[in-house]
């Protein structure tokens, strides 16, 4: 069998293929092959328990420390608790009304042990795991029929541990891999020999052998650098089409103008521009003079200036003649920009009034809630090219819309947009010249990520902080393990508050059984308990099976009860605009004390005089996010606070993650750990249009050298054929790799 597109029933038949389908969305032999050990486990080497995700389905390699066995007292039936141990931490798997688990589970015997970890009183479990145990002679399998000859299952020396599920421990699938190696004739190889002698990489054939079948870790490592290469070199193929795409396009040129609006602006700064500013604000003045599309992305720390920058770049087009789109993620935040942008230029954004200044032009907003004929007006002010800045949400996508001359597209925060989309708004400019594209990010992004996700544009960094910015502290309350805290939370709120200062407290969901809006994590996991039944959260197990926490909730609870005394309002995306508008407004102003939020308030809301944040279920955000969120106080001289309250017990990844969080503010420092915490190929999720990740070998944040090389292969490949015609293995590498979606895309660029 050689066909890489087989189906896997005609090899493993139709119950397995199924189950290996609907775990893991494997329906090829090819899909199998590339479904990779996440580790390799040697013998006598045991699984470190402590970092252990609550919800995942892991599989650890530890040994029995004890066993007990004893009667339900709810029912009848009894338990055996195996309690195992990596040597630091133990675990402890349970088994209702299987008493012969006792006699099988001897202390001091290592095997592999797969299922969910759950949580009950505070102590990680699994419950109802499958095992496979080692002994001298045999290893066995839990369900107690089949039993394998060590020679055959385990003659490597290396024991691939692969991602398992529910139904499919790691064992089970490095036999169907076993079962499909031992019939496959081979793959023909996408690259040309040239091209792999100058990688120096081995053949695809002998890697995808070798890598489930090594004989030890250098063979692991030689076939895992061919499939990341094959991986990296997919993704920069794409993107150099796309770069060279988009160079030949030709672009409205905008340069600087010497007595206009922006020479106007700039004299009227109350402050002076950052270092970082003025370097960067001018590679942004030299692209926007150019006829060649600027794709440029700026990153910088939360409150670092970019919307100057933005705004500066703006300003250069209209003094062209040109119109500037801005374009936000949700209506608060576009109302935000647009209040942000007109108050930074006073009676430079009043053309046509009496007081407008000689150069002003006009800042028009263009949001899907506006009344009929606010949006017909905001839509007459953009395509007579009256408004010279437009600011919108994803209104600005839609055909009706139109520009009498667009110049520059700045995109907030990207990672809220696919490619598509920002196509989409590129398209408004019209057929003959492609605007500008400036896109902003206040996720500090590492360089391999850079390479990879926008690998279509330029990056600048912006680190430096304003003068004056005050510091952000944060701190972890662990309210499973100290449930008082959260009182203290709220007396901390109040303080605050009587110190003249406001607060944000900040919650995963709206209410009503809405969906989280915003929030990260997926669903928590059940707990059991004694008797084998899901346990309540009254119950005392694993809380955090529970619903998110909501706006609607947690402020009816706080203004009848702690904070019944201050002046509370409540913001989120269900609300209609013109009541999301006046809650920001109140408490911009002063008229609230506390504003209870969802992630709305995530990016670009300003109110200085905020100086302490508290978010609720912090462990079903990101670390970006809760990044994010923290910015949005500190803002003015008094220093911040920020309060994770999270029931994440100690010693599993969530409660690392929240931990490395509190311990530092430094974003481009964050960016790299959210990079090490979260599968990687979410990151891809990207620029494959949310689609399934391509990257399953390739780590962006230890193969940069890869990257590299990868980056500039595709440049030398894609500038000698720009359609691959020539080269159909990687065409065919590329359309694997890519998803559909995004391959139209970049036949369309």
């Amino acid at each position: 069998m050689t066909a890489g597109d087989a189906k896997l029933d005609r090899v493993l038949g139709a119950k397995t293929a199924r189950a290996l389908d609907s775990a893991f969305g494997l329906a090829t032999v090819g899909d199998l092959l590339r479904h990779y050990p996440r580790r390799y486990a040697e013998r006598g080497e045991l699984t470190a328990i402590a970092g252990l995700e609550i919800g995942e389905h892991a599989t650890v390699l530890a040994q029995v420390e004890r066993v007990s066995k004893r009667t339900m007292r709810s029912r009848r039936g009894t338990i055996v608790e195996a309690r195992i141990t990596d040597g630091h931490r133990s675990l402890t798997c349970t088994f209702f009304n299987q008493a012969w688990r006792e006699r099988e589970l001897l202390p001091g015997r290592q095997g592999m042990f797969a299922g969910k970890v759950t949580a009950y009183r505070h102590q990680l479990q699994l419950a109802h795991p499958e095992y496979q145990l080692f002994d001298a002679g045999s290893a066995t399998e839990a369900g107690g029929d089949e039993v394998h000859s060590a020679a055959e299952e385990f003659a490597a020396a290396l024991i691939p541990v692969y991602p398992a599920a529910q139904g499919l421990p790691s064992w089970s699938i490095a036999r169907c891999v076993g079962q499909v190696l031992d019939v496959w004739d081979g793959t023909e190889d996408p690259l040309p020999e040239a091209l792999r002698e100058r990688a120096g990489v081995m053949g695809l054939q002998e890697a995808l052998h070798t890598i489930h079948r090594p004989r030890d870790l250098s063979e692991v490592e030689s076939a895992g650098q061919r499939l990341k290469w094959d991986e990296a070199l997919g993704v920069q193929l794409a993107l150099a089409r796309l770069r060279g795409a988009s160079q030949e396009r030709s672009a409205p040129a905008s340069p600087p103008a010497e007595d206009g609006i922006l020479a106007a602006f700039d004299q009227r700064l109350p402050f002076d521009l950052t270092t970082g500013q003025r370097e960067i604000g001018e590679r942004i003045a030299a692209d926007l003079a150019t006829e060649h599309p600027m794709n440029r992305l700026v990153q910088g720390e939360v409150g670092s200036g970019k919307t100057v920058v933005a705004l500066r770049a703006m300003l250069q087009v209209v003094d062209s003649g040109r119109q500037a789109a801005m374009l936000a993620p949700t209506e608060v935040l576009a109302a935000q920009h647009a209040r942000s942008l007109t108050g930074l230029l006073g009676d430079l954004a009043r053309a046509g009034e009496l007081d407008g200044a000689e150069q002003a032009t006009r800042v028009t907003l263009l949001t899907g809630s506006l009344s009929t004929a606010q949006r017909k007006q905001a839509m007459l002010d953009a395509a007579s090219g009256s408004a010279g800045i437009v600011v919108g949400t994803h209104a600005l996508l839609q055909d009706r819309v139109s520009f009498a001359d667009l110049g520059l597209v700045v995109v907030d925060e990207q990672h809220r947009f696919g490619v598509e989309q920002r196509d989409a708004l590129r398209a408004r400019g019209g057929a003959a010249a492609a605007p500008h594209v400036l896109v902003m990010t206040a996720t500090p992004i590492p360089r391999t990520v850079a390479m990879t996700v926008y690998g279509d544009l330029e990056t600048s960094s912006l680190r430096e902080l304003p003068h004056g910015r005050a510091s952000i502290s944060t701190s972890v309350v662990p309210v499973a393990e100290k449930p008082n805290w959260l009182d203290r939370v709220w007396q901390r709120v109040c303080e605050e508050v009587a110190a003249g200062h406001q607060v944000y407290v900040v919650c995963p969901r709206v209410g009503d059984d809405e969906a989280a809006e915003g929030s990260s994590s997926r669903d928590e996991p059940a707990s059991f308990a004694e008797d084998g039944t899901e346990e309540s959260p009254r119950d005392g197990g694993n809380r955090q099976q529970r619903p998110p926490l909501a706006v609607i909730d947690i402020a009816a609870r706080l203004r009848e009860g702690p904070l019944a005394d201050l002046r509370l309002g409540v913001l989120h995306g269900r609300l209609p605009a013109e009541d999301k508008d006046a809650a920001m407004r109140a408490f911009a102003a002063g008229e609230l004390d506390v504003l209870v939020a969802t992630t709305v308030v995530e990016v670009g809301v300003d109110v200085p005089n905020a100086t302490a944040m508290v978010i609720m279920d912090a462990e079903r955000f990101g670390v970006s996010q809760l990044h994010q969120l923290r910015g949005r106080v500190g803002r003015g001289s008094a220093p911040g606070l920020c309060l994770l309250v999270s029931e994440a017990m100690a010693g599993t990844a969530t409660r690392e993650r929240l931990d490395a969080v509190a311990a530092t503010t430094d974003g481009f420092e964050l960016a790299r750990v959210d990079l090490q915490l979260r599968r990687e190929g979410d990151i891809l999720g990207a620029t494959q249009s949310g689609r399934k990740s391509g990257l399953k070998m390739l780590s962006l944040l230890r193969d940069e050298d890869v990257i590299a090389r990868a980056r500039e292969e595709a440049e030398h490949v894609v500038g000698d054929d720009p359609q691959l015609r020539e080269h159909p293995g990687l065409a065919r590498m590329v359309a694997e790799l890519v998803d559909e979606e995004r391959a139209e895309f970049l036949e369309k660029s």
